[in-house]
């Protein structure tokens, strides 16, 4: 099937500027310099890289448990 309306679509132009004076840009801002810069340090990453091998740990058990 053909995608007739696509959502997304890359135009290849270089990435808006980080906006410095929103009310004259009203209509198509550039992104805000949080936005840009804001660093990721307590995101789900953090949380994943214990939980996953745990919940695999605990699976394991559980499997050599139930297969006898």
């Amino acid at each position: 099937m053909e995608n007739i309306d696509p959502q997304h679509t890359e135009s290849g132009a270089a990435p808006k500027p980080i906006e410095k004076d929103y009310e004259n840009h009203k209509e198509d801002p550039g992104p805000a310099k949080p936005a840009v810069t804001e660093k990721d340090e307590n995101g789900a990453g953090q949380a994943l890289k214990w939980v996953i091998p745990i919940a695999i740990i605990v699976g394991l058990i559980i499997w050599f448990v139930m297969r006898k």
